[in-house]
């Protein structure tokens, strides 16, 4: 019989607020069993094991990037468009640190398709529409932009830029310009 007042959503909540305190690399269902004070076999009547939690997190973490970024994406376009996606992808980094590393999972190619994963990428892909680039520059774009932010932000959260001038602010508006600057002069002839 099931624990009263634990399912598979509450989980899956509670392992991304643990992801967030200790790390998305240290949740499992044991770590789970031991924030909710109960034996690891009653989970698992509503997890499979350490993997379905950890995907069960990633896809709410995507599910809720997505909602971030919709929110802010709203009638912009161009530069203010790009930023306030970027901007989504940093704030998030920094308030969910863990969160955001789950969003990264690898998901299997079924779970993949049915997640919002896809929404980050059709909102991407609306962004670039404004840069009128040809359908193989927006791909390339879409893989830059990622590689970019991603990258930014995992140095950035790994104190990789130290406390040197010009700050890391500065820098991600520089970032941010150039990117801008990049995609307005592939635009289709």
């Amino acid at each position: 019989m099931a624990r009263a007042g634990l399912t598979a959503e509450r989980l899956v909540r509670a392992g991304a607020e643990l992801a967030d305190e200790v790390g998305f690399d240290q949740v499992t269902v044991s770590a789970l069993a031991r924030r909710f004070d109960v034996k690891v076999a009653s989970l698992y009547s509503h997890l499979k094991n350490s993997r379905d939690l950890r995907t069960g997190i990633a896809l709410f973490a995507l599910e809720e990037l997505a909602d971030r970024a919709a929110a802010a994406l709203a009638g912009r376009a161009g530069r203010d468009a790009l930023a306030a996606l970027g901007n989504v992808y940093r704030d998030y980094a920094r308030e969910h640190p863990g969160r955001y590393d789950a969003a990264r999972l690898r998901l299997d190619p079924d779970t993949a398709a049915a997640s919002a994963g896809g929404r980050h990428a059709r909102m991407t892909r609306a962004i670039l529409r404004g840069y009128d680039l040809t359908e193989a520059d927006r791909t390339h774009a879409v893989r830059l932009l990622g590689s970019v932010f991603h990258g930014y932000i995992s140095l950035e959260a790994a104190g990789g830029f130290g406390h040197s001038d010009p700050g890391t602010q500065e820098s991600w508006e520089w970032i941010l310009d150039h990117l801008d600057a990049l995609l307005r002069s592939r635009a289709a002839p």
